[in-house]
């Protein structure tokens, strides 16, 4: 009897497993379902790109599609494809060009729409909006959250995006609550994540709500990718990029720092609250116990 493998075996057995294994396992620690995929086919994710588009936006994300290999399965367990305006090709960060797989004129209905930092244009937003009734979920990677916001479907919802663009993501879209410090949310049928690599982890977390979490702890495996903030819905393995500023105040709409020397700032049951401008007081002032509520969350 064979007690051991060989890196061979290892090269055939992982990122898959076998047999019963292979069902989905229950979602740990979180609100959102398990997604079902198809048997006869993968999963079909549309990498939406144009100009600028940031390669570890979405080649991060690529990757971890690509490693989630289920031997049992006799279908790809993802199908990617690019999606762009036109079919010119596009030139991305790092002096990447890619020539896409299809333009919105003729690309299939996906499961899965993901959206990388990039220029982006009106034209993209409207076939995201026509497409997303028909996906399991809609997912934007960094800053790639401002192009889903454009489309509303985050409003009412809570959202991330890259740290460093918390204050602008925060005083620009008033139908949303921004949640620093996460490295992704997942609201059911559309996500964001913060910046960059985070975009691996929302992917894994995508992989575990098709096929269960030993694939995806497999796949992370096989792919040697150590991090593991992908199992983490509490928000604190990007707690850094949550830190308070030093003197500990910050405008409650957009979270940039403040001082009590603040030219904006309103009164509200007994307390204080200082804001970074004037639009923000404005917000606040409109629904004062609706953005502490959001703060709270």
């Amino acid at each position: 009897m064979k007690t051991s493998l060989s890196r061979r075996d290892l090269a055939v057995l992982i990122p898959g497993i076998v047999g019963a294994a292979a069902l989905p396992l229950p979602l740990r620690a979180q609100k959102v379902a398990p997604l079902k995929p198809r048997e006869d086919a993968g999963v079909p994710v549309a990498v939406l790109i144009s100009q600028g588009a940031v390669v570890m936006d979405f080649c991060g994300p690529i990757s971890v599609f690509e490693g989630t290999n289920i031997p049992s399965r006799k279908a790809p367990s993802f199908e990617l494809y690019t999606v762009a305006e036109t079919a010119d090709p596009v030139k991305a960060s790092g002096g990447l060009t890619i020539v896409p797989t299809y333009t919105f004129a003729n690309a299939p209905q996906p499961k899965v729409i993901l959206i990388p930092e990039q220029r982006g244009s009106d034209a993209m937003v409207e076939w995201i909006k026509a497409h997303a009734a028909g996906a399991d979920m809609t997912m934007s990677v960094c800053t790639g959250a401002f192009l889903l916001a454009k489309t509303g479907l985050l409003n009412g919802k809570t959202a991330t995006t890259h740290h460093g663009s918390y204050g602008r993501f925060g005083m620009s879209m008033k139908e949303i609550r921004l949640k620093r410090g996460y490295r992704f949310v997942d609201e059911g049928n559309v996500a964001t994540s913060g910046g960059l690599s985070s975009g691996m982890d929302l992917a894994f977390h995508m992989v575990e709500r098709y096929y269960g979490r030993q694939v995806a702890e497999n796949a992370a495996f096989w792919l040697e990718y150590q991090g593991e903030g992908w199992k983490d819905y509490s928000g604190a393995s990007n707690a850094l990029y949550a830190k308070r500023s030093g003197n500990g105040m910050e405008c409650p709409i957009c979270t940039m720092p403040v001082d009590s020397s603040a030219v904006n700032k309103s009164e509200y049951k007994g307390k204080t609250y200082y804001f970074c401008t004037n639009q923000c007081k404005g917000r606040f002032d409109a629904d004062p116990e609706g953005t502490l509520e959001a703060l709270r969350s």
